[in-house]
């Protein structure tokens, strides 16, 4: 595994869930169903947990929802789904958390957002209402500062202390500078009111991944507490995927944050789930975790115009995304098999001695003769027909053996 330097942080925990100071980056992710509707919302927080998302979200924007909450965790307890609920909340938590006590006590962690908690002499105070409800029932918050609903007063007032300087900066640094104050000097008043300073975690997310970065790197400098990274809108398909994956991996190369989620815009009818794949895809390929087997293919050429090799490469990974509900359990570590699937003799025999097992195909207009290497080493030659289910057995005896109690 790479060895990025860490930012040295406090622990956070969210309900089992270790978040900061050294512990594997956490995957979060986030329902979209109407709350209130509790039979499918823990539908779907399954579906999530059981994709990997290790804390999932869900909205509690009104009483009906607040008062699922309880229902959704007893139902979520009956599929045998122990994964940490937050309760995610905008205007009106103060009031929820109060009127709710269940909802408060069973959820895991609250999302407060200093920037639409009230206006006026009511912004600390029904802040420090939902900051007293986390004391009372020993639970951390993360204060996210968002950029599209930011503190307008504070905004405001920096503004106006910039425009009287004698060299104003740009309103792009003046809004950095807000949400970093906003959720900074919220973590320092939920401290001063009792909060511990061991269940604060602060982020501060913008859409755009320039954006991400400058905010993150000087909040990272400002604080030690656990840093949850996202981009707050990345988008839809590949637009999403690419613009979360170049917004995190810089960060988290640097060593920082502590937790992620992967906001992506859901094609209508595709399940929830799939930001949680790019999660993982990631920060496993940072080697910063490792949730599947690592599969690398070479992308085909003119040598390779033959379907066989893509259809190898799908029917291989396929299977190995299915053994891994089973493997997980009875092979430990088995998430950090790497196999070669490739398709020619150019890189095909080097990249399979490189992996832990590999296959290579000779290219186009040949026989299909697929030499296999195990651990660096020829071991045989597969062909015919059953190639992919020959190499898949050989994958079941390779995992067995090196993976297995035995091991």
């Amino acid at each position: 595994m790479t060895e990025f330097a860490r930012r040295k942080t406090v622990t956070v925990w969210v309900g089992s869930v270790p978040v900061g100071s050294g512990h594997p980056i956490a995957v979060q992710s986030m329902t979209n169903t109407d709350t209130a509707d509790a039979k499918a919302t823990a539908e779907q927080v399954a579906a999530l947990a059981q994709a990997g998302s290790e804390i999932v979200r869900v909205t509690v924007n009104n009483r009906q929802a607040a008062q699922a909450v309880p229902e959704i965790q007893r139902r979520l307890q009956d599929l045998g789904i122990n994964v940490p609920l937050v309760g995610d909340f905008h205007f009106n938590g103060h009031i929820l958390l109060k009127e709710f006590p269940r909802a408060a006590e069973v959820l895991a962690k609250y999302r407060i957002n200093p920037g639409n908690v009230g206006v006026g002499k009511h912004h600390d105070k029904n802040f420090l209402t939902m900051i007293n409800v986390a004391k009372e029932y020993d639970k951390p918050v993360r204060i996210g500062v968002n950029w599209g609903s930011l503190d307008q007063q504070l905004l405001t007032r920096l503004m106006d202390e910039n425009a009287k300087l004698l060299e104003p900066k740009d309103a792009r640094e003046v809004m950095i500078e807000a949400m970093l104050s906003s959720g900074l000097l919220s973590a320092e008043l939920a401290e001063e009111h009792g909060l511990g300073h061991d269940k604060i975690i602060i982020s501060a997310k913008v859409s755009n991944a320039r954006d991400l970065w400058d905010v993150y790197r000087r909040l990272a400098k400002r604080c030690d507490y656990p840093l949850h990274l996202g981009l707050t809108e990345a988008g839809m398909g590949a637009k999403g995927m690419v613009s979360s994956t170049a917004g995190l991996s810089v960060l988290l190369s640097e060593g920082i944050g502590d937790t992620i989620r992967v906001s992506l815009t859901p094609e209508p009818g595709a399940p929830r789930s799939k930001e949680v794949e790019v999660a993982q895809e990631i920060l496993q390929a940072l080697d910063l975790r490792s949730f599947v087997p690592t599969v690398t293919s070479c992308p085909g050429c003119g040598r390779t115009t033959s379907t066989l090799f893509q259809e190898m490469a799908r029917d291989i990974q396929a299977y190995l995304k299915s053994q891994m509900p089973l493997w997980r359990d009875r092979y430990p570590g088995v998430e950090t098999l790497k196999v070669a699937v490739m398709g020619c003799v150019v890189n095909g025999p080097g990249e399979s001695k490189h992996a832990d097992i590999g296959i290579s195909l000779p290219g186009t207009g040949e026989d299909p003769r697929a030499p296999v290497y195990r651990d660096g080493q020829f071991v045989k030659t597969l062909q015919g027909p059953g190639i992919v289910e020959d190499f898949n057995q050989m994958l079941d005896e390779y995992v067995s053996v090196r993976f297995g109690a035995e091991a």
